[in-house]
């Protein structure tokens, strides 16, 4: 997912006067797709995704949002059990031989509130592609205080999906591994160099 996820609550942004739009570029060591699956119905697994990149184009002054792309590597699935994760990985879920990337993409969003917006987009997973909303919030806005010292947008994105559209149906019927998905990211975008 090109995570992309990320992206989406650029649109929410405050109003700032710029006079184009911007590349953004995710920071990968400040980057986290996450995501939530329930176990037997006992409680929910907790999983994440180590490699991530992607980016966007937003104009703060009119909060347009384009170009969204994150791209996670499957593979680098961790859930901190080494049986899970490689059971996870296999065909009866990520399939990560055969399908290395998950990519979100979008063209767009919709302010929700003053600092929230949705970004209506598409996952491409296990070689479908399906419609996938992500709710966004923009933590802050502003020039980093040390390190690259870009300017850089924190943002918070979440959003539900049900595996088995992608057909992931592994444990469904016999509610081993729920359907449901929550994906979680969190990030910082850096706005990129001339």
């Amino acid at each position: 997912m090109r995570t992309a996820l990320l992206a989406t609550a650029l649109t929410v942004g405050p109003t700032l006067a710029m006079a184009e739009p911007e590349r953004y570029e995710l920071d990968p060591e400040h980057t986290t797709v996450a995501f939530t699956v329930m176990h037997v119905g006992y409680a929910a697994t907790l999983g994440l995704f180590a490699e991530v990149e992607g980016g966007f184009v937003y104009d703060r002054e009119t909060q347009e949002l384009s170009e969204v792309e994150v791209t996670v590597q499957t593979s680098s699935l961790e859930t901190l059990n080494d049986a899970r994760d490689e059971h996870v990985r296999s065909g009866d879920f990520l399939n990560v031989s055969e399908f290395p990337e998950m990519v979100f993409t979008a063209s767009g969003g919709t302010p929700t509130g003053e600092t929230t917006g949705e970004v209506p987009g598409e996952l491409t997973l296990l070689g479908e592609t399906h419609p996938l909303v992500l709710d966004a919030t923009l933590n802050k806005a502003g020039v980093y205080p040390f390190g690259h010292e870009r300017f850089t947008l924190g943002l918070s994105l979440s959003g539900n999906l049900q595996r088995s559209d992608w057909g992931m149906t592994y444990g469904v019927d016999n509610g081993l591994v729920g359907d449901e998905v929550m994906l979680i990211v969190e990030t910082e975008a850096m706005r990129a160099e001339d």
